[in-house]
């Protein structure tokens, strides 16, 4: 059940180790707030996943990045993207579906292309500049690990949600982030919880635990769109939807 939240706008980073479920959880999250009727915007800004769409059931969109003709070139003008709403964003590089739209700040295609710091750096300017109409959300996804808070991508949120799994390495993780003293509403949450290691990751202080699910695991296997409904996502967004008021 929903609680009864005022219409409002924020833009959400989800981040997370490899392979702890963040591009799941970006999917389920937009799902979540598109079936309150908010218009939500997803960005894909993990440059090595290459899943997020078919989990949104879309087609990938023609990448950002190519509104530039260089790596160099992404450097010396991202800050002067002049995307500074939504519907700014020109069509051929958005699709959208049930209320979702989906952008792609771009993904690397060869060996030895080089580092994936030019999307860093687009990422973090079109997040920065983007200004949010009421009833508008953006949920990003961004690439595994927390080298985007040393890029500063955070900077252009209002809030982030951590995604851990029950491994050694989310553990170290979350303790890092919390020493990081980042100046956002963070929210940590246990992907692939099983009770029988509750008294294990009890130190996590997560807003909600998500069990595992198969529904879930044989979706993403197949790289097909999620349809199912997570009680512990809508409660989740019913937890920032709420703190964004106070």
């Amino acid at each position: 059940m929903y609680l009864g939240v005022e219409i409002n706008s924020m833009k959400l980073l989800v981040c997370g180790k490899g392979g702890s479920g963040k591009s799941t959880l970006t999917a389920l999250i937009a799902k979540s707030l598109a079936k309150r009727g908010y218009k939500v915007l997803v960005v894909d800004g993990d440059e090595s996943n290459l899943s997020l769409h078919r989990l949104l059931g879309v087609e990938k969109p023609k990448e950002l990045k190519d509104l530039f003709g260089s790596r160099k070139e992404i450097f010396e003008k991202a800050k002067n993207l002049e995307l500074r709403r939504i519907k700014d964003i020109p069509k051929e590089f958005v699709v959208a579906k049930d209320g979702i739209m989906l952008v792609c700040i771009g993904k690397i295609h060869s060996f030895g292309e080089g580092c994936a710091c030019p999307m860093g750096a687009l990422l973090r300017e079109f997040l920065k500049g983007l200004k949010l109409d009421q009833n508008e959300f953006v949920v990003v996804d961004s690439e595994a690990g927390i080298e985007h808070f040393g890029r500063g991508v955070e900077e252009g949120c209002d809030a982030i949600v951590v995604v851990l799994d029950p491994t050694y390495e989310s553990k170290i993780m979350a303790d890092r982030i919390k020493a990081m003293n980042v100046e956002k509403p963070i929210y940590f949450v246990l992907n692939k919880f099983d009770e029988r290691f509750g008294d294990l990751l009890k130190d996590l202080d997560a807003v909600v635990k998500i069990p595992f699910r198969e529904e879930i695991f044989i979706s993403c296997l197949k790289g097909e769109e999620l349809k199912c409904e997570v009680d512990e996502i809508d409660r989740l967004v019913d937890v920032i939807l709420n703190q964004k008021q106070a």
